[in-house]
């Protein structure tokens, strides 16, 4: 089976607006449409409380007619149209879908952050982990977060072999950015965020991208809108992830990133595993 994840960073915009960065998302789009996964998961939807609006809908089932979908938004206290996921999987797949709720703290519960979809061998779930803020205001709520999200996944483990993805908001070592040397302060490159990656892959999980390709350097999945010249100086950082239960990691045939062309931001990453 194939699997893509995508952070797009507004798929209300991708579907809806005419400014430049919504074509080149909407190009993203018809790169990965093209992939013939079958699942993908979006995360960063921004769409309204409701959902996708028929607009939406209408747009969806054009791009992706094979496809089903499930989708969770921000809920108040949450900030409107704020995080989101969407996950589209193939018509002919039987799957129970469910929006967990880990009991995070402040209104991490309500930014729609998690969509897990229950396969008869495994799950998969996709997650938009939140950030640690400007000045780290939310790095302690965020070490909350990954101790349960950890926890969470551990136990989806004890019934079935866990496929976990999207973007986990952190650069696991230092091969996975550019410049660690100025970053250990920086939401995202915090010991406490790093060590809590490592937590999770120690529960029995496995980083497929570091698994398939060892300490390669230069591979990232997330590149600085506001610098604009930190995709063609490839000054990135790889925070998005695809890992696995470790009992299934000689499944694994292949993980790496989908070129996003000039688009800076996210780009799509897949797993290819025989599951």
């Amino acid at each position: 089976m194939k699997f893509i994840s995508w952070n797009i960073d507004s798929l209300n915009a991708a579907l809806t607006s005419d400014s430049n960065r919504a074509v080149m998302s909407r190009d993203v789009l018809k790169t990965i449409i093209i992939e013939d996964a079958d699942v993908i998961c979006l995360q960063e939807t921004k769409l309204p409380r409701t959902g996708p609006s028929k607009k939406h809908h209408k747009i969806l089932e054009e791009y992706f007619p094979s496809y089903d979908y499930a989708w969770v938004s921000s809920q108040e206290p949450a900030r409107k149209s704020y995080a989101g996921c969407l996950t589209l999987y193939k018509k002919n797949l039987q799957t129970k879908i469910t929006f967990p709720v880990l009991d995070a703290p402040d209104t991490m519960d309500q930014e729609a952050r998690i969509i897990t979809l229950e396969f008869e061998n495994f799950y998969l779930t996709q997650v938009y982990t939140p950030n640690a803020g400007n000045g780290l205001n939310r790095l302690e709520l965020r070490q909350i977060w990954d101790e349960k999200f950890a926890n969470y996944l551990e136990n989806l483990d004890k019934n079935k072999a866990v496929i976990a993805c999207g973007d986990f908001n952190v650069a696991h070592k230092e091969i996975d950015l550019k410049h660690p040397e100025n970053n250990h302060e920086s939401a995202g490159f915090t010991d406490e965020e790093r060590n809590g990656f490592t937590n999770l892959l120690n529960k029995g999980f496995v980083d497929t991208f570091r698994h398939i390709h060892g300490d390669v350097e230069g591979k990232y999945t997330w590149w600085a809108q506001r610098v604009k010249t930190s995709k063609i100086n490839n000054s990135g950082w790889r925070i998005d992830y695809f890992i696995v239960s470790d009992r299934i990691k000689d499944k694994i045939k292949e993980s790496n990133m989908i070129d996003s062309g000039d688009r800076q931001d996210h780009t799509p990453i897949y797993l290819s595993i025989d599951i």
